[in-house]
């Protein structure tokens, strides 16, 4: 553990340096290609750092960190796009914003009306949600006398719970550090009433809007010059999904080093079609929905039939799975062994 850390140190003085390499240096080149050429090396670099490390947490994370959404960051950059533009005021905030999900929270007017989605989550929301993972971790003690569908469901919960609480405790300390308030990255998806719903507004949203940036309003900017911006929106949809499925293979790349299989980019291709299907039926059927109990409980039905079908295989079969729940009882014993010491 405590070499695994050693590593993880070593991977983000080399991103802090990068960074700061753009900082300085690339952020004085004109905008265009030679400062996307500046910035290519450390783009690539961000590719490799992730395989310095074995733990599964901390090689997804800093896969999602840097070889997403920081090479993503970077790439707009160079055009004067995306969330580093204007330069951040210091070196700190630009590293942040790089690097990290995370968006400032605008403060509202006085006439403004409020909307939850920029609320932070509760206290006691995130409370239930940390007790019911250390719940969900101790109950894995028993998936093998529970049903399949019950273990796969519970899969399903332990992707979502950690992913949102890695991101939350992240942004709490960027937001700490940075001393503003941050919008949160979920939005509650399990209450989303359609599949564009839960993918627009609800789910991981830091990274929705990278990908709204760098793929989707590129690709339907350059496809309204041949055909109606309606399909030109279709289609920078299915390119966002296709990229989505693809960043996904590479940290799933990173997490069990074997060659990809595809499967995850299917899911995101089927949920791409799926969300172009729904959103044409809406604009020429003016089709009205069901009522919301009726299709949020389609909406979790299809991502979990279809997360099970196709997003959790590979993971499955290479024990990924009982990996991170290692990982996680590693960590917690870890740091209880470290309280420990201090307070005695």
């Amino acid at each position: 553990m405590e070499e695994e850390l050693r590593n993880l140190s070593k991977v983000w003085i080399y991103a802090l340096i990068s960074i700061s390499y753009c900082y300085f240096i690339s952020s004085r080149i004109s905008k265009g290609v030679l400062r996307l050429l500046s910035i290519i090396p450390v783009c690539i670099l961000f590719l490799v750092l992730p395989l310095f490390l074995s733990s599964l947490h901390f090689s997804g994370s800093s896969t999602l960190f840097l070889s997403w959404l920081a090479n993503f960051n970077l790439l707009l950059f160079a055009f004067d796009q995306g969330p580093l533009c204007p330069l951040p005021s210091n070196l700190c905030r630009f590293f942040c914003f790089a690097c990290f999900p995370i968006k400032v929270r605008q403060k509202p007017s006085p006439n403004a009306i409020t909307n939850r989605k920029n609320e932070p989550m509760p206290e006691w929301v995130f409370a239930v949600k940390v007790l019911a993972f250390g719940v969900l971790l101790h109950v894995y003690e028993y998936r093998d006398i529970l049903p399949r569908f019950v273990v796969l469901a519970l899969y399903c919960l332990h992707i979502y719970l950690e992913a949102e609480l890695v991101l939350v405790l992240v942004g709490a300390v960027v937001s700490t550090l940075l001393g503003c308030d941050i919008e949160p990255v979920f939005n509650e998806p399990y209450l989303a009433t359609s599949l564009h719903d839960f993918w627009s507004r609800r789910w991981n949203l830091m990274v929705s809007a990278v990908l709204r940036s760098a793929v989707h309003i590129p690709v339907k900017s350059l496809f309204t010059r041949f055909f109606s911006p309606n399909i030109a929106v279709l289609v920078g949809v299915m390119a966002s999904f296709l990229v989505s499925g693809l960043m996904h293979e590479l940290i799933y790349f990173y997490a069990i080093r074997l060659p990809p299989t595809w499967e995850v980019t299917c899911f995101f291709v089927l949920h791409g079609v799926a969300t172009t299907t729904e959103i044409v039926v809406k604009r020429t059927l003016r089709w009205k929905p069901p009522h919301r109990a009726v299709s949020g409980l389609a909406v979790v039905a299809f991502v979990s039939v279809t997360g099970v079908w196709l997003f959790l295989p590979q993971l499955l079969r290479n024990n990924v799975h009982e990996r991170a729940t290692s990982e996680c009882l590693l960590v917690i014993g870890f740091v209880k062994r470290k309280l420990f010491i201090s307070s005695s």
